[in-house]
């Protein structure tokens, strides 16, 4: 589910048979020396990931993007880099940082600022600012993406601190976007219970489905969602098929998809 409680397929599997290489002609040589019709897969890993991603994370400011996959998981940023020790230090710190995390320095003439609004923009989890008076406390400032709150931390405790705070984004960006999805699920057990949710709300509407295609279609026809996963846990909301009043055999969940 995204930000705005629509759904947006990506990341599925299919298994196909053998009906496309059928239809294709599409053979190999078996172990008994014979043509066969292989049988196949599709898994869509595609870039429909990489915008569920941003549309699930992402702030009017920019990406928000879990460590996991963020390219540059920490960029450090030197403040007053023209004074003694600084840049120096900005340098010590990426190399010992890039021991546990994927580290940019930029030391570019560009201006604070700017790097910040860059890095936030690209999503980049953790910035990392080192300037004067940050050397003379033997300290640095820690700043999430999400939070953009400033934490000052001992240059003694960074390699515990650093991934402290990726961690604390990770856990953070799975809570926020589970709380979203339960928030905007509802349950009903009739079709007018099912359109008058769809009117008014956008998100998942959980019910009970007696496992017919023509049910499918009529939900879509008539409330306008599609079908969009048998979840593991079932729940028994009711015995019957809201659309046509037969014994059910699961649950599911429809929406509105993209």
């Amino acid at each position: 589910m995204m930000k705005d409680g629509k759904a947006l397929q990506s990341g599925t599997s299919h298994y196909f048979g053998d009906k496309f290489s059928k239809a294709y002609d599409v053979t190999f040589t078996g172990r008994d020396n014979q043509l066969h019709h292989p049988f196949q897969t599709s898994w869509g890993v595609s870039t429909r990931l990489v915008g569920a991603i941003i549309m699930t994370h992402g702030d009017d400011d920019g990406l928000i993007l879990p460590p996991a996959v963020a390219p540059i998981q920490v960029v450090v940023v030197p403040i007053a880099a023209h004074k003694p020790g600084v840049s120096e230090k900005a340098a010590e710190l990426a190399e010992k940082i890039s021991k546990y995390a994927r580290v940019k320095l930029d030391d570019s003439d560009q201006s604070a600022g700017w790097k910040f609004s860059q890095y936030e923009m690209k999503g980049v989890p953790l910035r990392v600012e080192i300037g004067p008076k940050d050397l003379e406390k033997n300290q640095c400032v820690l700043v999430r993406r999400d939070t953009r709150e400033k934490v000052f931390v001992s240059l003694d405790e960074l390699e515990t601190a650093i991934p402290a705070q990726l961690e604390a984004l990770r856990r953070i960006c799975t809570i926020v976007r589970w709380k979203t999805a339960k928030k905007r699920t509802w349950a009903a057990t009739t079709m007018d219970e099912v359109k008058e949710l769809a009117k008014a709300n956008t998100g998942y509407i959980k019910t009970m489905w007696c496992g017919d295609l023509a049910c499918e279609m009529k939900m879509k026809e008539e409330a306008g969602l599609s079908s969009r996963c048998m979840p593991f846990e079932q729940e028994q909301l009711s015995d019957v098929c809201p659309c046509c009043g037969k014994p059910a055999k699961a649950m599911v969940y429809w929406g509105v998809a993209y």
